[in-house]
């Protein structure tokens, strides 16, 4: 056969006419000066609230300037210290999303940023098992969004917030009735269709709503994804007499085809535009292994939550809440090979013929052909393969021209199947008291959530390579079959003295974590590890100075991650001496607010000094840290990082508004204290932390007249290694959004209003590598256009 050729350019577009022409339709209409809903902005950006560590919180300009069809955590990308790469120009891909805040980072390889949707903990950021943000909340239900950098805020409910969480919060039913029909197109053939009925204000005491959205879309290299999800929410907030009562509930089913990394700076100099997965079918096992059909992502979720807020005397404020968190799913790969698992003793391979069904146990080898019956084939002595792609070519066993005619061959369907299920319950209060002009406020809460988590791996014969990528249902051979249980306590105490301008405060809190694993085919020892927290300190000073509108704010937290079950997934470690990872963070700053003009600046560090550190049988270091077959965890290096914030939000003009945010970073790597443990993890003591900007840069403008809204964002990202050894450093990029709303209100009987928004991401098609994970980096998403429809009822 001859060497595989890789298709190059992007895939075809909407054209630009579509959405435009969308716009000017709507702009006919007759419009008024009140837009529906949402529309109006009144305030651009807040740029944090009074605290004494620092936050930032998305507002409607934000949202302005991502599609209703993207991620929800598309919408932080701005603020400061913040960066957010994903790999899908609508972050349909959560395998190529990372999400980076001060030198740490949730990503494919890392989940050392806590989140919350509104308040209730996510169960974790990671692919195997976890969920970020977009699986619970579509972007036309959210209201807010706040990261609270570094120090964080005590009460929050993370296991994983080295470097601060993000909380997402859900918008509030309406006042008034109404229904919400919206209604999206873009590029790379996406679609989104979303429906809200806010019931209004019902027996004087009780709001609540209900959406249905449906989206779908491809990819933006060869146009072979079928990426599609349907979400369904609801949310009800009820008043009686001094309680509130918020419940909310959510299911999310999607699809998602995956985005590869490129693993050199050579692949994205010789083709930008491609990331070496294919679009078409070839039936060669070897070259459909990147068939980007059979790199998927599959995950259902529902979250439901129910709290209430009261205050049974003056000054005492009490939060009860429970909720239950269901998660399921599987992640694909289609490897070029059936895994032998039974000896046939030299009869017809059990595996090929699909009656194999071996729970457990080890492979005997590897399967690429076989013959009518069954048989296994051999290639031919001395014949070479003319495979040229992927993965730089191919063996004789995988080229179908080193067989006989007839020979057919075969391949895998490889499933990672995930089951999640969490129930937890909390209590928050804050207690006021005034003395003798002194305002004492203590607060404390405590949480628990129990959970368990099962993960197993299936391999599934594909039918016919000759045919396509459709497989057996009933799997050939399931690899493992386990069972993560884990249990968690926090507790938390902090007290907050108010002298004159002067805050003062003190916290304590402690995690109480115990972590299992459970063989459910009995091959390997069950084992457990105990992840509790020291006692971790934190607080603060936030001084309302003589200076009409400034404050000065300081800031210390020490941080915790509790040692994640995939830890566990290696039964021959030893992982009794290993202790959960932590960091210490201070930072301080100054706040100003004017009329017209809000500024802040902060400035940051953090020492995250008991990194886990995973060294392999095959590391060069010796047997010295090696125990067991599969390798060994231990706690040793970490990061320093430092850095600072500007930002500013300026009103030029009535209708005009700028804001800025500038972020300076300096995260760089802890050694061991032992060069060969550092050289068998390539980890260079000083090097700068993979995936971590050293600046970024963000500039907007907002512009409002009568109807229509408009605004300009850019955002510089500077260098980010890819490699541990910074061998390879993914260059400075600036990207460009750009929008264009219309709204008003309408006479037509029960439209009470409607608006209309172009959308360009990328506007100046900048060529750039965005996520970076395991050594590699995917390339960022070009020019995307899309237009959008909100019609109020």
């Amino acid at each position: 056969m001859t060497g595989y050729i890789a298709n190059g350019p992007r895939m075809k577009r909407h054209p630009l006419t579509l959405a435009c022409a969308a716009v000017l339709a709507a702009a006919g209409a007759s419009a008024q000066d009140a837009p529906p809903a949402g529309a109006a902005i009144e305030e651009v950006y807040v740029i944090a609230e009074s605290q004494v560590f620092g936050n930032n919180t998305v507002t409607e300009s934000m949202k302005m300037q991502q599609s209703p069809i993207t991620s929800v955590n598309a919408l932080i990308d701005n603020l400061p210290g913040v960066s957010i790469q994903e790999g899908d120009s609508y972050g349909f891909d959560d395998w190529s999303t990372t999400i980076a805040v001060r030198g740490f980072q949730n990503s494919l390889s890392e989940q050392q940023i806590g989140t919350t949707i509104d308040g209730i903990p996510n169960g974790g950021s990671n692919y195997g098992g976890g969920a970020k943000a977009n699986r619970y909340l579509d972007p036309s239900n959210l209201e807010t969004v706040t990261v609270s950098q570094g120090t964080a805020d005590i009460a929050s409910r993370a296991l994983d917030a080295l470097g601060g969480t993000i909380d997402f919060v859900s918008s509030d039913p309406e006042a008034e009735q109404r229904i919400r029909v919206q209604g999206s197109v873009g590029e790379f053939d996406a679609e989104r269709y979303y429906l809200r009925y806010d019931t209004g204000t019902l027996g004087g005491h009780t709001r609540a709503w209900v959406s249905l959205s449906h989206q779908t879309a491809s990819d933006w290299i060869n146009g072979a994804a079928e990426n599609e999800r349907d979400h369904v929410a609801g949310k009800l907030v009820s008043t009686f007499d001094a309680v509130e009562i918020t419940a909310y509930a959510s299911y999310d089913d999607i699809h998602e085809d995956n985005y590869q990394r490129l693993f050199s700076p050579e692949e994205f100099a010789s083709n930008d535009g491609w990331d070496r997965l294919t679009d078409t079918w070839s039936g060669i096992p070897y070259v459909d292994q990147v068939y980007r059909r059979g790199w998927s992502t599959l995950r259902e979720n529902f979250l439901g939550y129910v709290k209430a807020a009261f205050r049974p005397t003056e000054g005492l404020g009490v939060t009860v809440g429970g909720y239950y968190h269901d998660n399921e799913g599987r992640g694909d790969w289609i490897p070029p090979y059936l895994v032998d698992v039974v000896d046939d003793q030299g009869g017809p391979e059990s595996e090929a013929l699909g009656n194999a069904g071996v729970n457990g146990g080890s492979l005997l080898g590897l399967i690429n052909f076989v013959d009518g019956e069954g048989n296994r084939l051999s290639p031919a002595p001395g014949c070479v393969s003319s495979i040229t792609f992927p993965y730089g070519g191919a063996g004789a066993q995988y080229d179908p021209a080193c067989y006989p005619a007839g020979a057919i061959a075969v391949q895998s369907y490889r499933h990672t199947n995930y089951w999640k299920e969490r129930t937890g319950a909390f209590v928050d209060a804050d207690w006021t008291l005034d003395v003798g002009g002194v305002a004492n406020t203590l607060r404390g809460g405590v949480w628990y959530e129990d959970q368990d988590r099962d993960e197993t791996r299936t391999w599934q014969k594909i039918t016919d390579t000759r045919v396509g990528i459709e497989f057996d249902e009933t799997p050939y051979w399931t690899q493992y079959d386990r069972t993560y249980p884990q249990e968690t306590f926090k507790w938390y105490l902090e007290d907050s003295v108010d002298i004159g301008g002067l805050t003062l405060t003190l916290g304590a809190k402690k995690f109480l974590v115990d972590v299992e694993r459970e063989d459910n085919f009995n091959e390997t020892p069950d084992a457990s590890v105990n992840s509790d927290s020291d006692l971790l300190w934190s607080g603060g000073v936030l001084w309302q100075t003589p200076l009409d509108g400034v404050e000065l704010f300081a800031g210390y937290a020490e941080n915790f991650k509790a040692i994640a079950d995939e830890i566990l997934e290696r039964p021959d470690s030893d992982l009794t001496s290993l202790e959960p990872e932590t960091a210490e963070n201070i930072e301080a700053g100054i706040r100003y607010r004017g009329d017209r003009l809000a500024l802040t600046a902060t400035y940051y560090e953090i020492d995250f000094s008991n990194r886990i550190i995973f060294l392999s049988p095959e590391s060069a270091a010796g047997p010295d840290y090696i125990i067991g077959t599969n390798g060994t965890y231990f706690n040793a290096g970490g990061i320093d990082s430092s850095g600072f914030e500007l930002t500013a939000d300026l009103d030029l003009t009535d209708s005009l508004s700028l804001y800025s945010a500038y972020t300076y970073s300096d995260s760089t790597y802890v050694g061991t204290g032992d060069p060969a443990v550092d050289a068998g993890l390539g980890v260079v003591p000083g090097n700068d932390v993979v995936g971590i900007p050293d600046q970024q840069l963000v500039v907007s403008l907002d512009w409002r007249r009568d109807n229509l809204l408009a605004g300009i964002s850019s955002k510089y990202t500077g260098d980010r290694p890819v490699r541990l050894d910074n061998s390879w450093v993914a260059g400075d990029y600036i990207t460009t959004d750009v929008y264009l709303t219309l709204f008003g209100e309408s006479g037509m009987g029960t439209v009470s209003g409607w608006s209309v928004t172009l959308l360009v991401n990328n506007a100046f098609d900048e060529s750039y590598l965005g996520g970076i994970a395991g050594e590699g980096a995917w390339i960022g998403a070009p020019r995307t256009v899309s237009a959008s429809f909100t019609l109020d009822l």
